[in-house]
């Protein structure tokens, strides 16, 4: 077991996984190779966010669909605080539902868990140096849907499109999103207009449903 502490020439690691066993299955993994050192595990998005503030690691091993927050939103905002270390999503989904938020938020790279080892020991230590890592499949997906038109309705949400609307989906006022996401209430209208247009609906309601219908909440 590490002590949680590095020398200069190790890739410190944060893990977050809501599954106690993969996050085990991760921590032996690394720990038992040279390189790497982890500070420590989180269960959730909003435990990443607690423990990356207190830990600092170098990178972030991120899964996506976790009770208690989901790590799109977690890396939405360590994007937006500007913190240091860099996320490396790890989740079994390659959905373009899943995919493109979380490289829209900020993730360095994305890995399926079904990556081999060697292959996540290269991918972190180039997410710890900026570089983007991107599963085959998973960048098959994103040049897919650049290319792709934009078909009304189809289009996918930012990361702050996305936190508004699970706000909204709480029965959240635009003074109270405002407050809460630290903008004003006009940005928060203009988040609205956008997000309508993408889902393809008219007003807040339609707009929690589909995007319940379609996975973007839940």
């Amino acid at each position: 077991m590490s002590d949680g502490t590095s020398d200069e020439s190790s890739i410190s690691l944060l893990i977050v996984d809501d599954h106690p066993v993969v996050r085990d299955g991760l921590r032996g993994m690394f720990e038992s190779a040279p390189g790497f050192v982890v500070l420590g595990e989180a269960a959730n998005g909003e435990e990443a966010l607690e423990r990356a503030a207190a830990l600092d690691p170098d990178v972030i091993l991120m899964d996506l669909r976790m009770p208690g927050g989901g790590g799109v939103a977690a890396i939405a905002h360590l994007t937006r605080t500007g913190a240091r270390a860099k996320v490396l999503v790890l989740t079994t989904y390659d959905t373009d539902s899943d995919t493109l938020p979380a490289i829209e938020a900020g993730a360095t790279g994305y890995l399926l868990k079904d990556a081999p080892r060697d292959e996540l020991f290269t991918a972190v230590r180039a997410a710890a140096e900026g570089r983007t890592v991107l599963s085959p499949a998973v960048a098959s997906r994103l040049v897919s849907a650049v290319r792709a038109p934009k078909a009304p309705g189809n289009e996918p949400l930012s990361a702050r499109e996305r936190e508004v609307l699970a706000l909204v989906a709480k029965g959240t006022s635009n003074r109270e999103i405002a407050r809460e996401l630290f903008i004003s209430e006009a940005t928060v209208k203009t988040h609205l207009t956008h997000l309508y247009a993408k889902l393809g609906v008219n007003d807040r309601a339609a707009a929690v449903a589909t995007a319940y219908e379609r996975g973007i909440l839940g």
